[in-house]
Protein backbone atom coordinates (compact mmCIF):
# COMPACT_ATOMS: atom_id res chain seq x y z
CA UNK A 1 0.00 0.00 0.00
CA UNK A 2 1.70 3.33 -0.72
CA UNK A 3 1.36 6.31 0.88
CA UNK A 4 -0.12 9.63 -0.48
CA UNK A 5 2.98 11.46 -1.08
CA UNK A 6 4.67 8.00 -2.99
CA UNK A 7 1.21 7.83 -4.88
CA UNK A 8 1.06 11.35 -6.05
CA UNK A 9 4.83 10.77 -7.20
CA UNK A 10 3.89 7.34 -9.20
CA UNK A 11 1.19 9.57 -10.54
CA UNK A 12 3.27 12.53 -12.23
CA UNK A 13 5.59 8.99 -13.59
CA UNK A 14 2.53 8.22 -15.07
CA UNK A 15 1.32 11.51 -16.96
CA UNK A 16 5.54 12.45 -17.65
CA UNK A 17 6.40 8.99 -19.01
CA UNK A 18 3.87 8.78 -22.37
CA UNK A 19 4.88 12.66 -23.31
CA UNK A 20 8.58 11.61 -23.07
CA UNK A 21 8.76 8.05 -24.33
CA UNK A 22 6.64 9.34 -27.49
CA UNK A 23 8.63 12.99 -27.64
CA UNK A 24 11.39 10.36 -28.15
CA UNK A 25 9.95 8.69 -31.04
CA UNK A 26 9.28 11.83 -32.61
CA UNK A 27 12.95 12.80 -31.91
CA UNK A 28 14.15 9.88 -33.85
CA UNK A 29 11.99 11.42 -36.90
CA UNK A 30 14.28 14.89 -36.82
CA UNK A 31 15.59 15.12 -40.49
CA UNK A 32 13.31 12.01 -41.65
CA UNK A 33 10.09 13.44 -42.50
CA UNK A 34 7.91 13.34 -46.11
CA UNK A 35 8.71 17.38 -46.33
CA UNK A 36 10.23 20.08 -44.88
CA UNK A 37 7.09 21.53 -43.43
CA UNK A 38 5.64 17.95 -41.57
CA UNK A 39 9.29 17.43 -40.88
CA UNK A 40 9.90 20.61 -38.01
CA UNK A 41 6.06 20.09 -37.16
CA UNK A 42 7.00 16.29 -35.79
CA UNK A 43 10.53 18.07 -33.99
CA UNK A 44 7.83 20.81 -32.87
CA UNK A 45 5.81 18.60 -31.29
CA UNK A 46 8.39 16.46 -30.05
CA UNK A 47 9.50 19.76 -28.15
CA UNK A 48 6.49 20.62 -27.16
CA UNK A 49 5.87 17.42 -25.58
CA UNK A 50 9.42 17.26 -24.02
CA UNK A 51 8.34 20.78 -22.48
CA UNK A 52 5.38 19.32 -20.42
CA UNK A 53 7.59 16.15 -19.47
CA UNK A 54 10.24 18.22 -17.70
CA UNK A 55 7.61 20.42 -15.65
CA UNK A 56 6.02 17.13 -14.06
CA UNK A 57 9.56 15.28 -13.41
CA UNK A 58 10.51 18.75 -11.73
CA UNK A 59 7.67 18.38 -9.54
CA UNK A 60 7.79 14.81 -9.47
CA UNK A 61 11.64 14.97 -8.03
CA UNK A 62 10.64 17.70 -5.66
CA UNK A 63 7.84 15.29 -4.61
CA UNK A 64 10.27 11.95 -4.39
CA UNK A 65 13.28 14.64 -2.19
CA UNK A 66 16.53 13.60 -1.46
CA UNK A 67 18.86 13.46 -4.45
CA UNK A 68 16.45 12.78 -6.73
CA UNK A 69 16.21 15.62 -10.14
CA UNK A 70 14.50 15.53 -13.04
CA UNK A 71 17.55 14.20 -15.22
CA UNK A 72 17.62 11.26 -12.83
CA UNK A 73 13.88 10.37 -13.15
CA UNK A 74 14.39 11.09 -17.14
CA UNK A 75 17.38 8.82 -17.86
CA UNK A 76 18.59 6.59 -14.82
CA UNK A 77 15.55 4.55 -14.08
CA UNK A 78 15.20 0.96 -14.79
CA UNK A 79 12.88 -0.37 -17.41
CA UNK A 80 10.13 -1.81 -15.31
CA UNK A 81 9.83 2.01 -13.52
CA UNK A 82 8.45 3.70 -16.96
CA UNK A 83 5.23 4.20 -16.77
CA UNK A 84 4.19 4.80 -20.39
CA UNK A 85 1.88 2.82 -22.30
CA UNK A 86 2.83 0.15 -25.10
CA UNK A 87 0.97 2.54 -27.81
CA UNK A 88 3.70 5.20 -27.39
CA UNK A 89 6.52 2.96 -27.39
CA UNK A 90 5.77 1.75 -30.81
CA UNK A 91 8.08 1.90 -33.39
CA UNK A 92 8.11 4.77 -36.51
CA UNK A 93 7.74 2.19 -39.51
CA UNK A 94 6.75 4.61 -41.59
CA UNK A 95 4.90 7.84 -42.25
CA UNK A 96 1.07 6.34 -41.37
CA UNK A 97 2.03 4.63 -38.30
CA UNK A 98 3.47 7.62 -36.91
CA UNK A 99 0.11 9.72 -37.52
CA UNK A 100 -1.96 6.88 -35.97
CA UNK A 101 0.02 6.60 -33.17
CA UNK A 102 -0.26 10.27 -32.10
CA UNK A 103 -3.74 10.70 -33.14
CA UNK A 104 -4.82 8.27 -30.66
CA UNK A 105 -2.41 9.96 -28.09
CA UNK A 106 -3.55 13.37 -29.05
CA UNK A 107 -6.83 12.73 -28.55
CA UNK A 108 -6.49 11.10 -24.54
CA UNK A 109 -4.25 13.43 -24.20
CA UNK A 110 -5.83 16.67 -24.58
CA UNK A 111 -8.95 15.19 -22.63
CA UNK A 112 -6.45 14.41 -20.12
CA UNK A 113 -5.42 17.73 -19.47
CA UNK A 114 -8.91 19.27 -20.35
CA UNK A 115 -9.73 17.47 -16.92
CA UNK A 116 -6.68 17.87 -14.92
CA UNK A 117 -6.88 22.07 -15.47
CA UNK A 118 -9.28 21.04 -12.01
CA UNK A 119 -7.02 18.51 -10.25
CA UNK A 120 -6.81 19.62 -6.88
CA UNK A 121 -3.38 19.64 -7.25
CA UNK A 122 -2.29 23.43 -7.87
CA UNK A 123 1.04 22.43 -9.64
CA UNK A 124 -0.48 19.79 -11.66
CA UNK A 125 -3.75 21.82 -12.34
CA UNK A 126 -0.68 24.78 -14.04
CA UNK A 127 0.93 22.36 -15.79
CA UNK A 128 -1.84 21.14 -17.48
CA UNK A 129 -3.34 24.35 -18.69
CA UNK A 130 0.19 25.59 -20.02
CA UNK A 131 -0.16 22.02 -21.94
CA UNK A 132 -3.72 22.03 -23.33
CA UNK A 133 -2.71 25.19 -25.60
CA UNK A 134 -0.24 22.69 -27.79
CA UNK A 135 -2.16 19.62 -27.34
CA UNK A 136 -5.07 21.51 -29.37
CA UNK A 137 -2.64 22.42 -32.38
CA UNK A 138 -1.33 18.02 -31.59
CA UNK A 139 -4.43 16.82 -32.36
CA UNK A 140 -5.49 19.33 -34.99
CA UNK A 141 -2.41 17.95 -36.90
CA UNK A 142 -2.98 14.55 -36.49
CA UNK A 143 -6.35 14.63 -37.43
CA UNK A 144 -6.17 16.48 -40.48
CA UNK A 145 -3.13 13.68 -41.58
CA UNK A 146 -5.31 11.27 -40.52
CA UNK A 147 -8.17 12.34 -43.08
CA UNK A 148 -5.48 13.55 -46.10
CA UNK A 149 -4.08 9.74 -45.81
CA UNK A 150 -7.15 7.97 -45.62
CA UNK A 151 -8.71 9.94 -48.38
CA UNK A 152 -5.36 10.00 -50.90
CA UNK A 153 -4.02 7.02 -52.71
CA UNK A 154 -4.89 3.47 -52.23
CA UNK A 155 -1.20 3.47 -51.08
CA UNK A 156 -1.94 5.66 -48.19
CA UNK A 157 -5.40 4.63 -47.55
CA UNK A 158 -3.82 0.78 -47.22
CA UNK A 159 -0.52 1.92 -45.12
CA UNK A 160 -2.99 3.94 -42.97
CA UNK A 161 -5.16 1.35 -42.70
CA UNK A 162 -2.41 -1.41 -41.83
CA UNK A 163 -1.43 1.19 -39.21
CA UNK A 164 -4.50 1.27 -37.43
CA UNK A 165 -4.88 -2.89 -37.35
CA UNK A 166 -1.48 -2.73 -35.56
CA UNK A 167 -2.12 0.40 -32.90
CA UNK A 168 -5.30 0.46 -32.27
CA UNK A 169 -5.77 -2.28 -30.68
CA UNK A 170 -3.34 -0.90 -28.36
CA UNK A 171 -5.83 2.18 -26.61
CA UNK A 172 -7.24 0.26 -24.41
CA UNK A 173 -4.64 0.27 -22.14
CA UNK A 174 -5.09 4.22 -22.19
CA UNK A 175 -8.42 4.10 -20.57
CA UNK A 176 -8.17 1.23 -18.20
CA UNK A 177 -7.00 2.94 -14.63
CA UNK A 178 -4.28 1.62 -12.83
CA UNK A 179 -4.52 1.24 -8.89
CA UNK A 180 -2.57 4.49 -8.62
CA UNK A 181 -4.90 6.39 -10.71
CA UNK A 182 -7.54 5.10 -9.31
CA UNK A 183 -6.48 6.42 -6.10
CA UNK A 184 -5.36 9.69 -7.42
CA UNK A 185 -8.71 10.62 -8.84
CA UNK A 186 -10.26 9.50 -5.75
CA UNK A 187 -8.50 11.84 -4.12
CA UNK A 188 -9.72 14.88 -7.13
CA UNK A 189 -5.86 15.01 -8.25
CA UNK A 190 -6.10 12.57 -11.10
CA UNK A 191 -8.68 11.84 -13.58
CA UNK A 192 -11.35 9.70 -13.71
CA UNK A 193 -10.70 7.65 -16.98
CA UNK A 194 -14.53 6.39 -16.81
CA UNK A 195 -14.99 10.01 -17.79
CA UNK A 196 -12.93 10.27 -20.90
CA UNK A 197 -14.02 6.88 -22.21
CA UNK A 198 -16.95 8.00 -24.01
CA UNK A 199 -15.43 11.56 -26.02
CA UNK A 200 -12.33 9.58 -26.48
CA UNK A 201 -14.18 6.50 -28.33
CA UNK A 202 -16.46 9.47 -30.40
CA UNK A 203 -13.57 11.50 -31.67
CA UNK A 204 -11.99 8.68 -32.53
CA UNK A 205 -14.56 6.70 -34.23
CA UNK A 206 -15.46 9.99 -35.97
CA UNK A 207 -12.01 10.62 -37.27
CA UNK A 208 -11.63 7.42 -38.59
CA UNK A 209 -15.16 6.94 -40.09
CA UNK A 210 -13.99 10.33 -42.07
CA UNK A 211 -10.67 8.60 -42.67
CA UNK A 212 -12.09 5.20 -44.23
CA UNK A 213 -10.81 3.37 -41.26
CA UNK A 214 -12.15 0.17 -40.59
CA UNK A 215 -11.75 -1.06 -36.73
CA UNK A 216 -13.74 -4.29 -37.39
CA UNK A 217 -12.88 -7.60 -35.89
CA UNK A 218 -9.93 -5.65 -33.78
CA UNK A 219 -9.40 -7.23 -30.71
CA UNK A 220 -7.96 -5.34 -28.44
CA UNK A 221 -4.75 -6.02 -26.66
CA UNK A 222 -2.75 -7.16 -23.03
CA UNK A 223 -1.39 -4.42 -22.13
CA UNK A 224 0.37 -3.31 -18.97
CA UNK A 225 2.73 -0.72 -19.79
CA UNK A 226 1.60 1.53 -17.23
CA UNK A 227 2.59 -1.05 -14.75
CA UNK A 228 6.05 -1.37 -15.59
CA UNK A 229 5.80 -4.11 -18.14
CA UNK A 230 7.01 -3.64 -21.41
CA UNK A 231 7.83 -4.96 -25.13
CA UNK A 232 10.97 -5.24 -26.20
CA UNK A 233 10.93 -1.74 -27.84
CA UNK A 234 11.52 -0.36 -24.68
CA UNK A 235 14.95 -1.75 -24.16
CA UNK A 236 16.13 -0.21 -27.24
CA UNK A 237 14.25 3.40 -26.87
CA UNK A 238 16.47 3.48 -23.01
CA UNK A 239 19.50 2.31 -24.70
CA UNK A 240 19.75 5.27 -26.96
CA UNK A 241 17.70 7.57 -24.20
CA UNK A 242 20.10 6.62 -21.27
CA UNK A 243 23.63 6.25 -23.05
CA UNK A 244 25.26 9.79 -22.53
CA UNK A 245 23.81 9.62 -18.91
CA UNK A 246 25.06 6.18 -18.10
CA UNK A 247 28.36 6.95 -19.64
CA UNK A 248 29.02 9.97 -18.57
CA UNK A 249 27.61 10.31 -14.71
CA UNK A 250 27.20 13.41 -12.86
CA UNK A 251 28.15 15.06 -16.38
CA UNK A 252 27.74 18.93 -16.62
CA UNK A 253 27.56 21.63 -20.16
Amino acid sequence: MMNDKESLFQYLLLLSDNAMILGHRLSELCGHGPNLETDIALTNISLDLFGEVRNLLQYAAKVKGGDTTEDSLAFLRIEKEYRNSILVEQTNVDFAYVIVRQFLFDVYHHLILDRLQKSTDEQIAAIATKSIKESKYHLRFSTEWMKRLGGGTDESHSRLQEAVNHLYPFVNELLVPTDVEKEMAEAGIGVDLKTIEKPFYDTVNQTLVQANMSTENLQQRYAQGKNGRHTEQMGYILSELQFMQRSYPNMQW
